[in-house]
């Protein structure tokens, strides 16, 4: 089975599409992340669903999660007001990290290679510069496990 086979339609966003956007994309579906693409069309990241929980929880807290515990449930309440007023550029990382794409004739090992490699929950999968769709973490594993 190759990429193109495997891939599965999958909602990109921008590198300037609004941050709460994105967010509610990620809750409404359960996405593992989205792909992110710049103002060609060509993928620039992936925006796994973890590091917008990073964004949300403060530094402190994160450092030392047992402050969570203290923290008044009204402002945890608060936590997705720090998504106004932001882009899904400031959500990503600052280091910039090797893109998750893989070829529409890659393998299921390819693939897997890839998303061990860059530790990322879904690749995109192109064919001849555009993206045919994304390959899931999760639908890797089903087709892993799954009998042909």
């Amino acid at each position: 089975m190759h990429g193109q086979q495997m891939a599965e339609d999958f909602p990109v966003v921008s590198l300037d599409t609004d941050a709460r956007e994105a967010v509610e994309l990620l809750a409404a579906r359960r996405l593992p992340g989205l792909i992110v693409v710049d103002d060609k069309g060509r993928p620039h990241s992936v925006l796994p669903a973890s590091q917008v929980v990073r964004f949300l929880v403060p530094t402190y807290v994160q450092d030392d999660p047992s402050l969570a515990r203290v923290i008044d449930e009204s402002l945890a309440d608060q936590v997705a007001d720090k998504l106004a007023n932001v882009t899904v550029r400031r959500l990503l990382p600052s280091e910039p990290v090797e893109l998750p794409v893989v070829n529409h004739d890659d393998t299921v090992l390819e693939v897997a290679a890839i998303m061990a490699r860059l530790r990322c929950p879904l690749v995109a999968v192109m064919k001849d510069e555009e993206i045919v769709g994304a390959i899931t973490a999760s639908r890797l594993l089903e087709l892993v496990v799954t009998p042909r």
